[in-house]
């Protein structure tokens, strides 16, 4: 009778019919059964086929932990992790979490991993957690295999390895993990672990975009705005950005206001520019900041406003942004919206040229020029101030409005 009642509730989830999966969990649990319990208490958690309630989730989360059931114990824990039907509470969830561990349950054990890398309930450990990433993953938890690829491709707990970051990315791509395959793209795209090529990136790209990755869609409009892997096509690359600028991609909105800008694959139109700068810029985008400032400094766009532009200006500079340290540093330098200060001015000219990356020497030397220039009306006291701002600058991220 039990094994007909499962079928049941299997059929009714796969028809989504969530009304009759709850009553033929709430039949099995109210006799005894863990696992149902567990169920149970899912579909509260979740709200299907019930009103969402925590608190009654939670209830039958304990009832089947009590009962042993690993699965049940993880959840428990998640409660606690996210403060639902209880306070939130790290340390208890980290509690649960390594009883369901201690029964096997890699997904327990991924979330003992999270809690260690992100510093929750316990002291922030990658070495530990890369450790139980690696448990679960080696049960083939997606998750955790992502993470453990995230740790080696950037050297977080283990020695930096792009060929094993790429081995996890692709077991966990496998199973349709969109961040994973979107990491595979970016390695192929830059070469880490594989041999570049751009062709593999696309491809990468693409099974994450169509599961909606907002990155991957960004990444593959650059590759047709730069004829990178595909033959160049500015209007394929904003089709793409706007897929990924819908939702709200800071970079997407970057790129659409640069085509505007530019005139590429649209009708020039400063003001739709700054429209689609602004959204970026609002997110915190530094290069977006940037050109925000520009065209309230040259007036296209909107209307010419020096103090708006010194505003955006130094909020992409204190994030390190180095065409915005160069553009802060001229504003200085002609008391526009801010007193003269040649301290200031001499201070974000080096800045900018420290940041400038290998790729753009000829903006880098522009702000060397700019800092040499200020430099010749400076006393040394000055230049020697100048340069001990320059030396304690640390960047700062600048909320999104």
């Amino acid at each position: 009778m039990r094994r007909k009642e499962w079928s049941e509730a299997k059929a009714a989830h796969e028809r989504r019919d969530y009304v009759i999966e709850l009553q033929l969990y709430q039949k099995m649990a109210d006799e005894g059964d863990a696992r149902a319990q567990a169920n149970l208490g899912v579909m509260y958690d979740k709200g299907r086929g019930t009103a969402q309630d925590f608190s009654e989730a939670l209830k039958w989360f304990h009832r089947a932990a009590n009962a042993g059931e690993a699965r049940a114990l993880c959840n428990v824990g998640a409660m606690y992790d996210r403060g639902r039907g209880v306070p939130q509470d790290y340390a208890e969830a980290m509690k649960w979490y390594r009883r369901a561990a201690d029964h096997g349950d890699a997904h327990a054990q991924h979330n003992i991993g999270v809690m260690y890398e992100r510093g929750r309930g316990v002291p922030a450990d990658d070495f530990e957690a890369v450790k139980w990433y690696r448990r679960a993953a080696e049960q083939g938890f997606t998750r955790a295999e992502y993470n453990l690829g995230v740790m080696y491709e950037r050297g977080r707990g283990v020695a930096q390895d792009f060929a094993e970051a790429m081995k996890w990315f692709r077991k966990a791509a496998e199973n349709n993990h969109a961040k994973a395959q979107y990491n595979i793209g970016f390695m192929y795209e830059h070469g880490r672990g594989v041999v570049q090529n751009y062709h593999g990136a696309l491809t990468w790209y693409r099974k994450a975009a169509d599961q909606g990755d907002a990155a991957a869609q960004t990444n593959i409009g650059s590759m047709y705005a730069t004829g990178r892997g595909v033959p160049m096509d500015y209007a394929e690359a904003i089709k793409w950005y706007r897929l990924a600028a819908n939702q709200g991609d800071a970079a997407a909105q970057t790129n659409i206001g640069s085509m505007y800008s530019t005139g590429r694959g649209v009708e020039a139109n400063h003001e739709l520019a700054f429209k689609w700068y602004l959204k970026a810029a609002q997110q915190g985008d530094a290069v977006a900041q940037n050109h925000i400032g520009n065209m309230y400094a040259t007036g296209q766009g909107v209307a010419r406003n020096y103090t708006e532009a010194v505003n955006w200006y130094t909020k992409a500079a204190d994030s390190g942004d180095a065409g915005a340290q160069n553009n802060l540093g001229s504003m200085f330098a002609a008391g526009k919206a801010v007193p003269r200060d040649l301290v200031q001015a001499h201070k974000w000219y080096t800045l900018a040229a420290a940041h400038f990356p290998p790729d753009e020497a000829a903006f880098r030397d522009k702000s060397v020029r700019n800092a040499d220039s200020i430099a010749a009306k400076m006393t040394p006291e000055q230049i020697w101030e100048a340069q001990r701002l320059a030396r304690e600058w640390r960047p700062v991220k600048a909320p999104a409005d």
